[in-house]
This record gives C-alpha cells, structure tokens and sequence, in this order.
C-alpha cells in the first residue's frame, strides 16, 4: 500500500468511481476511503480479492497442519488404526 495513493477520502470516491476503479484494477492495491479523516472502508479489485483470501485460506490450512503436527509431536491424539477402528464401531451401533 501507497499511503500517498491510496488513502483517499469516501466522497473523492463517489465523485469519481470510474477512475478509482481503472486504478485499482490496473495497480492490484487496496484504497483505504475515508469520512471525517478517519479510516472507514477498504476497497479492491475482485482478482486482488480472491488473491488476498486464497493467501488466507492457505495460511490457515497451513497453520492447521502445524498444530496437528505439535499436538503428535507433543504425545496428544491416538493412533490412527484405534482411531478407525473406533469410527466402524461407532458406525456398527447405529
């Protein structure tokens, strides 16, 4: 992010839209808008977006998969085999 560029007020927005939008799409950064001087809104382009939260996503599966692996590394869970073997009885009483 610009702050020069992209911390902008919300009515230079309304005011303006065609060319925000031209901006954001062809730069890929997010615009901080503005009321009363103070942070109100973000907005970007809906590829950044989908960039953005595909990252997210990613990080938290990851972040996921390193707990898992201190929670086995730690003593914690069972085995697996006891694992399934719990799951078809638990699947055999219903």
């Amino acid at each position: 992010m610009d702050i020069t560029k992209d911390i902008r007020p919300l009515a230079e927005f309304k005011r303006d839209t065609g060319r925000f939008m031209s901006r954001l799409k062809e730069t890929g950064r997010p615009s901080v808008l503005t009321v009363n001087g103070k942070p109100a809104l973000v907005v970007m382009d809906a590829e950044a977006w989908q960039d953005v939260s595909d990252r997210f996503e990613h990080a938290r599966t990851v972040a996921g998969i390193r707990q898992g692996l201190d929670q086995a590394h730690d003593g914690q869970g069972i085995e697996a085999s006891a694992f399934f073997e719990r799951l078809a009885g638990a699947s055999d009483d219903q």
